[in-house]
């Protein structure tokens, strides 16, 4: 383990235990405020900027000892995301706006509707922070060593001898491979789902009825830089090119996988 994690150490704040529990704090943050935008949610009046601060840096400044504390609680609950809702609780009883809404926090939501969208920016972040930057450098040291190496070698073919190239005509194809592999992985579309239990809004409606909960979720959704998936049930399996993307296989998402990730990259 100690030798794969060398090479995936930069993904740890991203695909740890540590990682997945602060975007799950993130999204159920985000939703709060979302709900604090919509006139019809009279309970939860719009925050001021000064309470909009306070729970955004719930999430800035999230930290491994935080994330200990909420699996404390997850000794209690017997539930991962249920604690964090009883760890945001916690944290924000003592603040004068928000400590009046706090069961609205997790409003009308199941753990697949955060986890899914945790899942999602998790790959999403990864991506667009480490990955891709990656290749970009890799890019331009391949480009750039192309540029002047006139090098002349033995090339091969059928596993054997063949006709003279250049070392720098070898890297610009495997320059040119790279990018166009880069380009298909920025263009992956990362979905996401936030429609409750069994993806018809039905608590949602329940609690207020008037409201166009659909347009709600896309918006929320696409707020977090995520393509909205309108019709879904509980579960919800990200596209196959997203897991392709780390090697995995189209199957749910769940914590499974972010099981086998932990165990690399702790």
């Amino acid at each position: 383990m100690a030798l794969k994690f060398q090479k995936v150490k930069e993904l740890r704040f991203f695909f740890s235990e540590y990682g997945l529990i602060r975007y799950r704090v993130l999204v159920e943050v985000r939703w709060l405020l979302k709900l604090s935008e919509i006139l019809e949610v009279i309970e939860v009046p719009n925050f001021s900027d000064e309470a909009k601060r306070f729970l955004e840096n719930l999430v800035l400044n999230f930290s491994p000892d935080d994330a200990s504390e909420m699996k404390k609680i997850e000794k209690v609950t017997n539930h991962d995301v249920k604690a964090v809702e009883y760890f945001l609780k916690k944290k924000c009883r003592p603040h004068v706006e928000v400590g009046k809404v706090l069961e609205f926090f997790h409003f009308s939501c199941t753990s697949k509707d955060i986890n899914n969208l945790a899942h999602g920016l998790m790959l999403r972040d990864a991506v667009n922070l480490v990955m891709l930057p990656i290749m970009d450098e890799l890019i331009y040291v391949m480009c750039d060593m192309a540029k002047t190496s006139n090098v002349s070698m033995l090339s091969r073919t059928h596993g054997q001898a063949a006709s003279p190239t250049t070392l720098g005509k070898e890297l610009t194809v495997f320059s040119f491979r790279m990018n166009n592999q880069k380009k298909l992985i920025s263009q992956v579309k990362l979905l996401g789902k936030f429609a409750g239990a069994v993806g018809n809004y039905n608590a949602h409606l329940v609690a207020y009825p008037n409201i166009d909960w659909p347009r709600i979720a896309e918006e929320f959704v696409e707020s977090l830089e995520i393509s909205f998936n309108p019709y879904v049930t509980q579960e919800y399996v990200l596209s196959k090119e997203a897991l392709t993307m780390l090697g995995g296989e189209e199957v749910p998402f769940s914590s499974t996988f972010t099981d086998k990730l932990h165990s690399v990259l702790v």
